[in-house]
């Protein structure tokens, strides 16, 4: 189905039965038709009031039907990808020497998603979903068919997290076909090379779809060289109408050199520049998920998704001590390099989900209840500070001791209700509920001064979590919404043990928590608007957060992690898309719209040393504008990102002597991307940072740094897809 033409799907069940006569007095009968989608316009909307069991009424939320975009999906392009969802923070170190761009909404920290849930097709894909939340991987975007984005109150569906739920839905096997060969072939600037490749059908009441992505690419400045390879493979067995069941397995290998951290004068006198050629960093990735759906009647619907997933991330450095100022050089001496860090930490987590929903009536109303249970256990080894070699190659081995040795586990287990009370056909009040038992242990040793100091901790939280949220429909296709939910984050593993030299902990960090609020206006006029606009409120008490400190002793600056102080981030977040042509005519073949997402973000201190400064990371405005052209063959769309200013740590300080905090300036940066289709082939090219804009969105206090690291310059791309 070409995703141009759904320019307007109704989010309710529409059914229709028919009857048509043939042949004079003949009548044939035609089975039940049933239609379930979003409201959208050009690819970009809001889910329904509940979707495989899960409720979203009164929720903030978007759906991206990913195949709609025109975007360079070869590289994961995030701006552009995920750029209409308003206030979207990114940060780009996917190129600068980091595995997959980070992302976060209303002023939270964007470093490897670790504020969102992270999810694909469902389920959980990051290390650990509280002890160790960052996103190592994510699926190729050419894979991906829809992004679901649930904030606010999606902690009682889906966990705590403040930032909320964003979900990536794989492409899945065509309808009533036996066997579909897709590939994509992408060549780009600085050296990228990048092709996807996917099979899938059905047979008798087996289905089966799986893709095999290779990228390799040199990078934008010296010593960023990448090679990928990311597989997946599914297969479903439908047993009945009502019972199907099946497998998923996903991997990634990769491959990634590491340029280092630059200051604000390197920076400044060439942004392309390397100050390491001997960093390296390697994830391999590996998800297996079972799943079941059982549909015993309409209104009954039962999930269950259990997933393992085992993983690594292994390093080999030229550490931050020193900062981005440390020369990494041959030592005149000894005629060699420096020795360098080496680390290793191993992923396990075993997540097992069962939801249940169900329709039921109270009186003349029809009411929805969904719920269920999460279990998740997680393991995680930690080796660093190991003295490696004085090489410039990938080389793990270590010459004595490790500086830690450390064991943490997670055990989780959280209960879950919700439920949507109907008034009539236009008013709902969903109030829900989600219990957390979480238990943390921390065992093993870390060196000091070259004393071992011998951990051995435990930690138990029993955590309740409420929420409620309203809905009134206005019209069929617009509605207004709101909701306020509790939110909490734990300590996580990286929060009890500093990666590095430069960054410390407080050893009196605790736990956060906090709400969040919304309140909005949205939905779809006709084949013409696509509108979402709403204000928020979240409260994020004891956040922890990065401090610029001097260490009184040696005089030398570092970065403390600490519970900064209460937060408050308050804002509205706006989506308007107008199709000129097609209010003109709403029968046009032609399609021109212009988009706005737009987002004002007060986020501040309210409480401790540092009340009244911005929160870091915390850009104040984020404002997207595009332009759209297509028809049924072409797609073409111009795209300016314009980022406001932050600051890299709580002391908002301008500048530091190793840049690991700092100011981050605004930036503005112009994309272009078009396609065409003849057929089941399609050509597409583009080019992003047209201006070639000179620009950064993180300063990093540990790898990929330290230091600033600097976002991708002018770049183009060509490529094709061809679908038999």
């Amino acid at each position: 189905m070409n995703l141009k033409k759904l320019i307007l799907i109704p989010t309710i069940l529409l059914v229709s039965h028919l009857t048509i006569a043939q042949k004079k007095d003949s009548i044939i009968g035609l089975n039940e038709v049933i239609v379930r989608g979003y409201k959208t316009v050009n690819g970009v909307g809001h889910l329904p009031e509940t979707k495989d069991g899960i409720i979203y009424a009164g929720k903030k939320n978007e759906v991206i039907l990913v195949d709609s975009l025109d975007a360079n999906k070869a590289l994961n392009n995030t701006r552009q990808i995920l750029g209409r969802v308003p206030g979207l923070n990114i940060v780009e170190t996917e190129t600068g020497g980091f595995t997959a761009n980070g992302i976060a909404t209303r002023g939270l920290n964007p470093v490897q998603s670790i504020e969102m849930n992270t999810r694909q097709n469902g389920y959980n894909i990051s290390a650990d979903v509280y002890g160790y939340n960052e996103a190592y991987y994510l699926p190729p975007m050419e894979a991906v068919k829809r992004i679901e984005l649930v904030r606010g109150a999606a902690s009682l569906q889906f966990g705590s997290q403040f930032g909320g739920l964003v979900n990536y839905v794989l492409e899945d096997a065509p309808k009533n076909k036996p066997f579909e060969f897709v590939t994509s072939q992408t060549l780009g600037s600085f050296g990228l090379y990048n092709s996807f490749n996917s099979v899938g059908g059905n047979y008798k009441k087996i289905s089966y779809y799986g893709f095999l992505q290779y990228r390799y690419m040199e990078g934008y400045r010296p010593n960023s060289q990448q090679s990928q390879i990311s597989g997946y493979g599914k297969v479903q067995y439908n047993h009945s109408d009502k019972l199907n069941f099946g497998v998923e397995y996903s991997l990634l290998r990769n491959k990634i050199k590491m340029p280092g951290g630059l200051t604000d004068e390197q920076f400044n006198q060439d942004p392309e520049q390397s100050t390491r050629s001997r960093n390296w960093l390697k994830t391999p990735w590996n998800i297996i998920t079972a799943f079941a759906n059982y549909t015993p009647s309409e209104d009954i619907l039962i999930s269950l998704k259990s997933t393992y997933l085992f993983g690594n991330r292994s390093i080999v450095w030229r550490n931050e001590d020193g900062g981005a100022n440390a020369v990494d050089a041959i030592d005149p001496e000894t005629n060699q390099y420096v020795p360098r860090e080496v680390g290793k930490q191993d992923f396990n987590n075993s997540t097992t989900e069962l939801r249940v929903s169900s329709q039921y009536n109270i009186g003349n109303n029809k009411a929805t209840v969904a719920g269920g249970i999460r279990f998740s256990y997680g393991w995680f080894k930690r080796l660093g500070g190991g003295q490696g070699t004085t090489g410039s190659d990938f080389d793990l081995s270590i010459t004595g001791d490790w500086g830690y040795d450390l064991d943490f586990t997670t055990t989780n287990i959280a209960p879950f209700v919700e439920n949507i009370f109907r008034f009539g056909d236009k008013f709902s009040v969903t109030p829900g509920f989600r219990f957390e038992y979480l238990k943390s242990t921390a065992k093993g040793y870390k060196t000091e001064d070259g004393e071992k100091i011998i951990s051995n901790e435990s930690r138990n939280r029993y955590i309740p979590l409420a929420g409620v949220g309203l809905e009134y429909k206005t019209s069929k296709n617009t509605n207004i919404y709101g909701n306020i939910s509790q939110a909490y984050r734990p300590i996580d593993y990286g929060e009890l043990e500093p990666f590095g030299i430069t960054s410390r902990i407080d050893p009196n960090l605790k736990d956060a928590s906090g709400y969040n609020a919304d309140l909005g206006y949205r939905g779809t006029i006709k084949n013409y608007l696509n509108f979402d606009i709403g204000a928020f409120y979240l409260a994020y008490n004891d956040r922890i957060g990065t401090v610029l400190k001097n260490d009184p002793v040696t005089n030398v600056e570092y970065t403390l992690r600490t519970n900064v102080a209460n937060s408050v981030h308050k804002g509205i977040e706006s989506y308007v898309e107008f199709n000129i042509l097609k209010f003109i005519n709403q029968e046009s073949e032609f399609g021109l719209s212009i988009f706005n997402s737009f987002a004002y973000i007060d986020a501040k201190y309210t409480s401790g040393e540092f009340k009244g400064n911005r929160v870091e990371t915390a850009a104040e405005t984020i404002n997207r504008v595009g332009l759209i052209f297509n028809n049924e063959r072409f797609s073409t769309t111009f795209q300016v990102n314009s980022v406001g200013d932050a600051f890299g740590d709580a002391t908002n300080a301008r500048q530091s002597d190793g840049a690991v905090a700092g100011y981050i300036p605004a930036y503005t940066v112009l994309d272009l991307s078009a396609s065409y289709r003849i057929k089941n082939f399609v050509l597409k090219l583009g080019a992003n940072n047209l201006t070639d804009k000179q620009y950064f969105t993180r300063r990093a206090d540990e790898y990929p740094g330290p230091g600033i690291i600097p976002s991708v310059g002018r770049s183009l791309y060509a490529g094709f897809t061809v679908r038999f």
